[in-house]
């Protein structure tokens, strides 16, 4: 997932997470759905449902902590938000019935008033060989098969792939899936959990999370801020690798800083996909701390959201966006977190390097 440049106060995450609320405080309309991608979204509507009809769902949803949020009522709303949403010919039309037979329930934040921070994350594009060569020497790793069996604590990220990051001495030799040819660029894989691969025969192999050493998340962008080698107020994605890649010197000291350490299985040409099981959509899917949030529900956010205008110049307007909250993230903690998913490729990193600001989220349920 995004890289986590923020704190987040336990004790509020001891809360409980959502407060419904009469009116919303802002305007809402989503403009984006009547010129751009009406369809997107009831297509991750339809995934949503399919989660919500697993044997996983009907579990967690048994034991979620807000009554109101029960897995009948919570399918109920999303299938008639979809046939709003269908029937509706403008946004203003569709936000005038959803107030109408909506309740909005809306997120705590991280500071008990509702200030929620909101990061981006992307499926990334490298060039990859299944071979190890002298120019693709870092690899990505399955789980290996008696992973269940490691004794904690686990091997650190130093231990499993060196100081270095080749991994010539690791235990997890034999397992290797892949390698890349940029030591930062595997490192994001694990961070952003799935990427497409260019390999050197022209074909694409596709990537996506399959299990983690059981460590906490330590965020790169944390820890240079920290060590006042970039200010807080220029953190991001693009300001992050910029440094690291004119000090490469500086990723054996920050990249084992982060001992939660990802594997990857092949995935056939699906999608990026999200911890419900199913794919993650454009700028319609969010990550939420799942042991917080109700998983597959309809959520609205109010931020900003970057756009490549009609000069193709990108701008950060603040929208509003109905969104499904379909993912999660090892970063992703508190009440006051949500990662954005903005897609695949050069443009969806640009867009979700620049997301690192505030804003409001909300869920809603049929009354």
């Amino acid at each position: 997932m995004s890289l986590n440049l923020l704190f987040t106060n336990p004790l509020l995450a001891q809360s409980i997470p959502l407060k419904p609320i009469d009116n919303l405080p802002v305007k809402i309309v989503d403009e984006q759905l009547f010129t751009k991608d009406k369809q997107a979204l009831i297509r991750s509507i339809d995934h949503s449902l399919k989660y919500l009809n697993t044997d996983k769902a009907k579990t967690v949803y048994a034991n979620y902590p807000i009554p109101e949020f029960s897995r009948e009522r919570v399918i109920a709303s999303l299938r008639r938000f979809r046939q709003l949403l269908v029937n509706s010919t403008s946004a203003q039309q569709l936000q005038n019935a959803v107030e109408k037979e909506f309740r909005f329930y809306r997120s705590i934040g991280y500071d008990g008033e509702g200030t929620v921070s909101f990061t981006g994350y992307f499926q990334p594009i490298y060039k990859a060989s299944r071979q190890k060569t002298d120019i693709y020497r870092y690899p990505l790793y399955v789980k290996p098969s008696n992973f269940d069996s490691w004794q904690n604590p686990h091997p650190t990220r130093k231990e499993i792939e060196g100081k270095d990051g080749l991994g010539n001495n690791s235990i997890l030799r034999g397992n290797e899936l892949v390698w890349l040819s940029d030591r930062l660029q595997a490192y994001l894989v694990q961070v952003q959990g799935s990427a497409q691969l260019q390999l050197t025969d022209g074909k694409i192999m596709t990537i996506g999370y399959n299990g983690a050493t059981d460590y906490p998340y330590v965020s790169l962008g944390k820890e240079l801020i920290q060590d006042g080698k970039i200010p807080a107020d220029e953190m991001s994605l693009p300001r992050l690798m910029s440094y690291l890649e004119n000090n490469p010197d500086e990723l054996n000291i920050y990249l084992p800083r982060n001992n939660r350490f990802i594997f990857f299985k092949e995935t056939g040409g699906q999608p990026a996909t999200g911890s419900l099981n199913v794919p993650v959509t454009d700028e319609r899917s969010i990550a939420t701390d799942k042991s917080l949030m109700p998983p597959g529900a309809l959520a609205l956010i109010y931020t900003r959201i970057p756009q490549v205008d009609n000069n193709n110049q990108m701008i950060t307007p603040i929208v509003s966006r109905y969104v499904l909250d379909q993912d999660t993230g090892s970063a992703i903690k508190g009440a006051g977190r949500v990662d954005i998913f903005f897609g695949t490729g050069d443009v969806a990193k640009a867009k979700a390097g620049l997301v690192d600001w505030t804003g409001d989220l909300y869920y809603l349920l049929l009354k």
